[in-house]
């Protein structure tokens, strides 16, 4: 993704790619009104929904990781505090099987204390290049300690101390004290071959109830096909968009 340096000096073409109409001006001499894509993208149709919406999903980030998407696993998280007050953030998913979708994080994070509290999350993929996204929401479960330890040993070793340095979701003083953090955990694993997992990061899975694949199509027409848990079995549904 682009640095905030390079954002600032973006100019966006709003008269082609975003099809921008004439219309009133929001922040830098942007038309938001106007700022819309025709999709022209072919159907979503039953016949060609894949049997489970495991096969369906992995399909689908195939497509979007051959079409060369920027971080195609990425999915936007959602979550609620106790209170009800929604939160959202990208992670990047790491598991996909018939028990969920799984991603990492820090067990002492916002969203981790979110989820510990109401049990129930969504995410979304937007793979915004092919007109799709894909929608999961369900109860949540953190992941085994061997699920846990099995991904943290793929991880490079700056990730890993980055995770035993960060407090993530504290308030910090300034950029010196995390960089000042990451050079003690630098200084506290130096002659360590491999670096344990922290006993606060792991994993969390989501079990869907829904998985909802979303097609873009002419005329704000898209397809909305989910799939919806039935106590053992799933059934599929067409909605309106």
């Amino acid at each position: 993704m682009p640095e905030v340096d390079d954002m600032d000096s973006v100019e966006l073409d709003t008269s082609s790619a975003a099809r921008a109409d004439s219309g009133g001006t929001d922040g830098a001499g942007v038309r938001l009104p106007g700022m819309r894509v025709a999709y022209d993208s072919a159907a979503l149709d039953e016949s060609a929904l894949a049997g489970t919406w495991t096969q369906q999903l992995r399909s689908w980030l195939e497509q979007a990781v051959s079409a060369g998407l920027s971080e195609p696993n990425a999915m936007v998280l959602a979550t609620a505090s106790p209170e009800g007050l929604p939160s959202s953030r990208t992670v990047l998913c790491k598991g996909i099987d018939e028990h969920g979708v799984v991603f990492y994080t820090n067990y002492t994070s916002s969203k981790s204390h979110d989820l510990d509290s109401t049990r129930y999350a969504s995410a979304t993929f937007p793979w915004y290049g092919l007109h799709r996204q894909v929608h999961v929401r369900g109860e949540v479960e953190q992941v085994t300690d061997s699920e846990t330890t099995e991904y943290w040993a793929s991880r490079p070793r700056g990730s890993q101390l980055g995770a035993w340095a960060s407090p993530q979701s504290r308030i910090v003083v300034g950029r010196a004290e995390l960089d000042n953090a990451l050079r003690s955990v630098q200084r506290r694993f130096d002659s360590v071959d491999e670096v344990p997992a922290p006993p606060h990061w792991g994993g969390w899975r989501i079990r869907p109830d829904v998985v909802e694949f979303w097609q873009g199509r002419e005329d704000r027409m898209h397809d909305r096909l989910r799939f919806v848990r039935n106590d053992d079995d799933w059934r599929v549904e067409r909605v309106a968009p």
